[in-house]
């Protein structure tokens, strides 16, 4: 009979402790806890913003840099290992848990929110010039920077978890930089910094996801839009993910992932068939070359010359949030990833999903700035911009089509199962990172961490909607920004001393293995049988 998964009891005890505090915390005074975060969040917008712009982008030239180099043929774990998943469920899968619910929901808010409050602020409203700029940001929001986030860290956790062997999970891809007793210290605040950011930025998503179905149950159903039927949505959706959690990655995930892909695919052409064709078809070549030409500019642009209040609230928000994600997110890649080289990797994670959110945005946000300007034009269209409420500009922006009826309950079909799938992936990492890094936590574990997520995104809405959720999020992220630049440090310090890096090309005959041992700088590995 095979041993049970080890608990990390350390780690759990900590992170659960830290995670019940706070809950207990806004329980009971939510209105101090949207106090103190928003004191916090200004001090992180004003004094570290720069660190967000400069760490993004540095990430998308270390990704690109070791894609595209003599590293890019090392292949994430021993040379004759091949891919465990198809290259079809590979993508869908890490798309739906990158990125789905936020795309739901993002499709058509942000276009139309930059074309009506111009990002650069030197186009008038609703102009050509403020629809080519919203093309832009949006594209930069969710196109090589947030992915080129997630594929260095899902790239570290990968190598050194099928490369290297190690256990340990999350922290041990920090094993060039950590050393004897401390290093085994810092690990264990590591995986713990690791978790709180996982679930605060998944929660995030969880608020997106049950705000958009709220917004689709009110548009098709006339169901109340309030603080309470939003919570009962995320209770419900909770325990639907802890079920499919449980079930491990090949079914439930896989399942809801290829499910999902294909439903985001008929309702892309279908709007693609009933909406502009011809300017969405004009719009994906010129947006792409637009967002190409545009992207140093926006790359390296900070509040230094003004736009500050923009900035925060859409740009260093998106890079925070990305951070937040990125030990569920890499961690879940790499999960997928086994066997896959490195330049393969980075390929498929920075360019299949950019491509996919260029053609969502062409689609959708295209379509929805024709409507938008036209309204502003007056000769027809609609107002989609004038929608206070965000999560019910995408069903406004539905009715003005034919079978507006139906693709508003596809939505919310998609934004439900886009909730379970990205949030049971998240519970697994989650019981991952306090089981020592194994592949499939205790099953207990893996609920717990889902019920605890779900329990925040309802405190947090309670306490200030969808901005305390983003807030927290923001504050979650800024301390895990250094611990990544720490991990991209001693990625690139493994890979220069890799055997495909040091060894000299091998004769005929040589039967030397080219692989790297488990073996190595003291790492640390649970031991057998503790807290079984």
């Amino acid at each position: 009979m095979p041993a049970r998964p080890p608990v990390d009891r350390t780690t759990l005890v900590v992170a659960a402790g830290l995670v019940v505090l706070f809950l207990l915390v806004g329980a009971l005074w939510p209105t101090r806890l949207k106090a103190g975060a928003d004191a916090v969040l200004d001090v992180v917008v004003a004094d570290f913003g720069w660190a967000f712009v400069l760490g993004a982008t540095g990430f998308v030239v270390l990704a690109l840099v070791l894609a595209f180099s003599r590293f890019g043929r090392i292949r994430l774990g021993r040379d004759e290992d091949r891919p465990e998943h198809s290259r079809a469920s590979w993508v869908a899968m890490m798309f739906s848990a990158g990125m789905g619910i936020g795309l739901m929901f993002y499709g058509v808010a942000e276009p139309v929110a930059h074309l009506v409050t111009v990002p650069q602020n030197d186009a008038a409203p609703g102009s050509q010039a403020a629809a080519r700029e919203a093309m832009n940001y949006s594209l930069f929001h969710w196109g090589l920077h947030p992915w080129a986030i997630y594929a260095v860290v899902g790239l570290a956790l990968a190598y050194s978890s099928y490369r290297k062997e190690r256990a340990g999970g999350f922290s041990a891809a920090f094993a060039p930089l950590l050393r004897g007793r401390r290093g085994r210290g810092a690990a264990r605040v590591i995986d713990v910094f690791a978790i709180f950011a996982t679930l605060f930025g998944s929660a995030v998503s969880l608020g997106l996801g049950a705000a958009q179905m709220n917004g689709g149950l009110t548009e098709v159903f006339g169901v109340a839009s309030s603080t309470t039927v939003k919570a009962v949505i995320i209770a419900v959706l909770t325990v639907c993910f802890i079920l499919s959690a449980v079930s491990g990655i090949d079914r439930g995930i896989k399942w809801l992932s290829n499910t999902n892909m294909v439903l985001a695919l008929v309702l892309l052409l279908f709007l693609f068939v009933v909406g502009p064709t011809v300017f969405v078809l004009d719009l994906i070549p010129a947006s792409a070359g637009n967002y190409l030409s545009a992207l140093p500019h926006m790359a390296f642009r900070t509040g230094a010359f003004g736009g500050t209040d923009w900035l925060s609230a859409w740009t260093l928000f998106y890079w925070a949030w990305w951070v937040s994600w990125t030990p569920f997110v890499g961690a879940f890649l790499a999960k997928i990833s086994k066997g896959r080289t490195i330049r393969e990797f980075v390929v498929g994670v920075m360019l299949v999903p950019t491509t996919v959110s260029l053609v969502w945005f062409a689609v959708l946000g295209g379509a929805a700035i024709d409507l938008q300007r036209r309204f502003i034009e007056g000769t027809g269209g609609a107002d989609i911009a004038g929608i206070a409420d965000q999560e019910s500009q995408m069903f406004t922006f539905l009715a003005q089509f034919p079978w507006s009826g139906f693709t508003s309950v596809l939505v919310v079909v998609l934004v439900a199962i886009f909730f379970v799938s990205g949030a049971d992936a998240s519970s697994i990492v989650m019981g991952s990172l306090s089981s020592y890094g194994v592949d499939e936590p205790r099953r207990w574990l893996t609920a717990l961490w889902g019920a605890l997520m779900g329990l925040v995104a309802i405190v947090l809405f309670f306490a200030g909607g969808l901005e305390a959720l983003q807030d927290v999020t923001i504050i979650a992220a800024a301390p895990f920004l250094v611990i990544m630049v720490l991990m991209a440090a001693a990625l690139v310090k493994d890979l220069a001393r890799d055997p495909k890096m040091t060894m000299p090309k091998r004769r005929s005959g040589d039967r030397r293995d080219p692989r790297v041992t488990a073996v190595d700088h003291d790492w640390h590995s649970p031991v057998p049988g503790a807290d079984r």
